[in-house]
């Protein structure tokens, strides 16, 4: 792991932003298609208003989301509908969205279908994730119904995910396919998170799902 420390909020979304690109742009001169992978939340939409006009062949790039909650895309708690509006907007628009909900009362009746349209796409080529200050990431949660099984060495592509605390269903792509991405990065702001990373360096996975993804991450930190 290495930790990048940015003056504000602002360089590092124009920062990341750059260096998300650049991995992309190296992906594309090697394959045909480059996946990449982006969180919900909050955190990450300054970087995507600097990225989504980036110079990139985007219609040869698929975008997935990391996770996301069992809600259909126009809901407000819809990840997709933060995607679609601060990243697959300007140049990016050309860019295949690959989406983690259909519709259904639960994911399970339909994960395998939503898996089928996944895995043809993977590896992950470039990976960006968030991190919340209980050491989650994705909807990897501490102590959730699902996690031993997302953590798992032979885990599924996906998985769902049922937070004790949580208002929604989520489902999430697996540790194992996270930690497999090419180029990962973790990007996350202010005192509390930058605790809490450093406190997740001496836990093991269980406690803080996020160290699964760590080994050889780039994360990007504001205060």
């Amino acid at each position: 792991m290495r930790v990048i420390e940015y003056a504000d909020e602002e360089m590092l979304a124009i920062n990341l932003a750059n260096q998300l690109a650049g991995d992309l742009n190296t992906a594309l001169e090697h394959e045909d298609r480059a996946l990449f992978v982006v969180p919900g939340g909050s955190t990450p939409g300054g970087v995507f208003d600097v990225l989504c006009d980036a110079d990139l062949d985007w219609s040869r790039i698929d975008v997935c989301l990391s996770d996301e909650r069992w809600v259909p895309e126009v809901h407000i708690r819809s990840n997709t509908k933060m995607v679609r509006e601060r990243l697959l907007v300007g140049r990016a628009a050309k860019a295949n969205y690959l989406p983690l909900y259909a519709r259904a009362d639960a994911p399970e009746p339909v994960l395998a279908e939503l898996e089928t349209r996944i895995q043809p796409y993977l590896p992950i080529d470039v990976l960006l994730l968030g991190m919340g200050a209980d050491m989650h990431t994705a909807s990897l949660f501490p102590g959730t119904e699902g996690l031993e099984v997302a953590l798992g060495r032979n885990a599924p592509t996906l998985v769902p995910m049922r937070p004790k605390k949580a208002e929604d269903v989520r489902v999430t792509l697996s540790a194992r396919v996270l930690n497999a991405a090419v180029a990962k990065h973790i990007v996350i702001t202010g005192q509390e998170k930058r605790k809490a990373l450093e406190r997740a360096r001496t836990c093991q996975p269980e406690q803080a799902p996020v160290v699964a993804i760590l080994d050889e991450t780039d994360v990007h930190w504001a205060p």
